[in-house]
């Protein structure tokens, strides 16, 4: 049975998740407030916590001082380009894994997850070496290229296949539907919250990608959003409220990619409960 909460008890849960949440948004209401902010509010010393004026031209000025379009353009390349070649290619082999039977199966899951215990930083000096053979620095293959599988996707996908019913896959084929047509028809339609959250991992983990990026690009108009704005911030370390702008720029389409696929997220717990 459930326990019932007394109505202090209900008031007090209210309060420390309010308290929760305020701490949790303080540090972005900040960044908003200290974007706005004018150069000698941010110099003053002094803590503000509302600009007398909002400075609006700071985005503009941001984009003045530095190709932040350039850079924005970059990032949304990379990352949407990886995102959508895991949603195309991550379901389809962890269906393989899932539900297919041939030689070897087990031995192929294991090599694929053995990758996960490869740092990066192992396979980046060689990954570097091949690209820079074929001429792909400084190119969107040699951002995009290296990151167009994933083993966690993989992972993911195949353990939330796993557990469909087989009887959905049996009566397909008896109607004559080929392997390719059951993946397309009957798995994947029921996949939309693993997808979701596999697009929305993906998404961020490639917007935000710092190293690579770092190493696979030496032009200005090659570099990505947080190169750009780390370059930005070791020119520009006084202006704090251009860093700012950058850093909302920086965080705005992952918030919108979040809110998109919130729906899908919040059914995907859902149907976790129900299995």
């Amino acid at each position: 049975m459930r326990e019932r909460l007394f109505p202090g008890d209900r008031v007090a849960a209210y309060v420390v998740l309010v308290v929760l949440g305020l701490v949790t948004v303080l540090p972005l209401l900040y960044m908003i407030v200290l974007a706005l902010q004018s150069d000698g509010e941010v110099q003053s010393g002094d803590p503000v916590l509302w600009p007398d004026h909002l400075q609006w031209q700071n985005f503009s000025r941001l984009f003045e001082a530095a190709p932040f379009g350039r850079f924005f353009v970059n990032s949304f390349v990379m990352a949407g380009a990886i995102t959508v070649s895991h949603l195309i290619f991550d379901p389809l082999v962890g269906y393989v894994f899932a539900k297919l039977d041939f030689p070897g199966k087990r031995i192929a899951f294991v090599a694929v997850l053995s990758t996960l215990m490869v740092p990066f930083f192992v396979r980046m000096l060689p990954i570097y070496s091949i690209f820079a053979s074929l001429g792909w620095i400084d190119s969107y293959q040699g951002l995009i290229v290296p990151f167009l599988m994933d083993a966690y996707g993989i992972f993911l996908m195949r353990q939330f296949i796993r557990p469909l019913p087989d009887e959905l896959i049996e009566a397909a084929r008896v109607d004559g539907a080929g392997e390719f047509r059951i993946y397309l028809r009957v798995i994947l339609p029921q996949c939309k919250p693993a997808l979701a959250v596999l697009g929305l991992f993906t998404f961020v983990f490639q917007w935000n990608e710092f190293l690579w990026p770092l190493i696979a690009t030496s032009r200005t108009e090659m570099r990505t959003l947080p190169i750009g704005l780390t370059l930005f911030n070791q020119e520009y370390f006084t202006q704090w409220n251009l860093t700012a702008a950058g850093a909302l720029i920086l965080f705005v389409p992952t918030a919108i990619f979040f809110v998109i696929t919130q729906r899908f997220l919040v059914a995907g717990i859902a149907l976790s409960g129900l299995k």
